[in-house]
């Protein structure tokens, strides 16, 4: 034996809440993580749905089946979260035989960070971050502080990036070059 330990088998939980992120083992002290960091199918797809009517003529709609179509998205899943973007007031929905989705603001009025907390809810980097899993090692702990920092630039960067700059095709370069100043300058 080498003197190092295998940690305990620790069985997978889910998380419960919006985001429905799974839960993943990673320490010998009994540590969990959630898979948080990575946008859920259901938060995607809501991006690739405004996205496609973002870079439509304004007031033109489009269906729940051609966008399923157009990107390979299962249809029922994607009705849902259209559903759930038509409440939250990013879309209007008109039925019948012109019916459709259409955005209900502009694009450029949009933001990631709102589409992606109106279908997950909360943006959470660590477990220690969220009310919901306090952290028993909170008081000893070194990098909560480092990993709230982080937290905080990855929304601000969402909460700047709107559909009308994603639908561009042009990345958003000067907002992490300003993020990267603001931070050097911190």
């Amino acid at each position: 034996s080498t003197g190092t330990r295998s940690p305990p088998h620790r069985p997978s939980r889910r998380l419960t809440g919006a985001s429905g992120g799974g839960r993943v083992y990673i320490g010998p002290f009994g540590s969990y993580i959630s898979a948080m960091l990575r946008l859920s199918k259901k938060a995607d797809y809501g991006l690739v749905a405004l996205l496609h009517l973002a870079g439509r003529k304004a007031g033109q709609s489009a269906s729940a089946k051609e966008i399923a179509e157009t990107y390979g998205l299962p249809l029922p899943l994607l009705a849902k979260v259209l559903q759930t973007l038509t409440r939250e007031g990013f879309l209007s929905a008109a039925y019948g035989t012109n019916g459709g989705y259409r955005l209900a603001r502009r694009a450029d009025s949009i933001n990631a960070l709102e589409v992606i907390r109106a279908i997950d809810g909360p943006v959470i980097l660590t477990s220690c971050s969220s009310k919901a899993d306090p952290c028993y090692r909170n008081s000893k702990c070194t990098a909560r502080g480092p990993l709230e920092k982080i937290r905080a630039d990855i929304l601000q960067l969402l909460e700047r990036t709107t559909l009308s700059e994603m639908s561009s095709g042009s990345p958003p370069r000067e907002k992490l070059v300003s993020l990267a100043a603001s931070r050097i300058n911190a």
